[in-house]
């Protein structure tokens, strides 16, 4: 006896849907999808030798908006965009400009030196630096005999 596999059409479709949409999946949830369900923009952190850095990309915010603050062990970065309304006598067609807020925390490594984090905004992007401690090393001790 002979075994043949059947390729049924609908189930070879419907598998390749499957797999396309599973392994495509975190493309699908974009950059602009992940801002507006959970409210936060990208962070990339960078680890140098001498300290950690992190990038928000952050556009459309001013130095001023920006709130960063270390608790304990928790960094906070947090931001709200404040707008105003003037009245004018021109018609608004189409408004697309929001501005929103956020709220990012990290945890911060005993390792960091907490005194002397830096942050600067350029272009958009939010940088922090977080220098790492100078870790001592025990040196070698000689011990005389009594």
């Amino acid at each position: 006896m002979t075994l043949v596999k059947v390729n049924n059409p609908f189930t070879r479709t419907f598998d390749g849907m499957m797999k396309d949409l599973f392994n495509d999946f975190p493309s699908v949830v974009n950059k602009t999808v992940r801002e507006d369900l959970f409210g936060f923009p990208p962070v990339n952190i960078l680890e140098k030798a001498d300290k950690y850095q992190l990038d928000i990309a952050a556009p459309g915010y001013e130095k001023a908006d920006f709130n960063i603050k270390l608790e304990a062990d928790t960094l906070t970065i947090s931001t709200e965009k404040k707008e105003t309304t003037t009245e004018e006598t021109d018609k608004l067609i189409r408004r697309e400009f929001s501005y929103k807020s956020f709220k990012r925390s990290f945890t911060v490594d005993e390792n960091i030196d907490a005194e002397n984090i830096k942050a600067r905004y350029e272009n958009g992007i939010l940088s922090l630096d977080l220098p790492k401690k100078e870790i001592v090393k025990a040196g070698t001790k000689e011990i005389s005999i009594q």
